[in-house]
């Protein structure tokens, strides 16, 4: 028998809070804190689960930097109708771009920016084109 089991991407920052909220209004989700007040979960309806935890030594990521290997990031699928909008409520939370292309002007699939720890998260349309 296999005991269930769940997962959640844990982030580590310096103010937990601040990064908890700013995730919980760009997912549409919850805050949840529980005995541990230096551990929050982000809990969304659509099973969006992600988790922030103070590391007193913390120090935000280089993106990108080529002697420092981008480990792992989380990725935000939206419809394409929808990117723009999303765009601009990422960074209405204190997101920054981090990527711009090679142009601000037209369609893009994907977008980079940096959260206000400095992890990378990119927004995506979703599902992608078939060509």
């Amino acid at each position: 028998m296999t005991v269930e089991k769940t997962s959640v991407l844990v982030l580590d920052c310096a103010e937990p809070m601040e990064l908890a909220e700013f995730y919980a209004g760009l997912l549409g989700a919850e805050t949840r804190i529980g005995s541990d007040p230096d551990f929050i979960e982000i809990v969304g309806n659509d099973g969006v689960r992600l988790a922030v935890r103070r590391d007193h030594g913390y120090a935000p990521p280089s993106w990108p930097r080529p002697e420092d290997s981008q480990q792992a990031h989380l990725r935000i699928l939206v419809a394409r109708e929808d990117i723009d909008e999303a765009e601009r409520e990422a960074i209405s939370l204190g997101a920054r771009p981090v990527d711009t292309g090679d142009s601000n002007s037209g369609p893009r699939d994907v977008r980079v920016y940096g959260d206000p720890a400095g992890h990378s998260f990119s927004l995506a349309v979703y599902p992608l084109r078939e060509d």
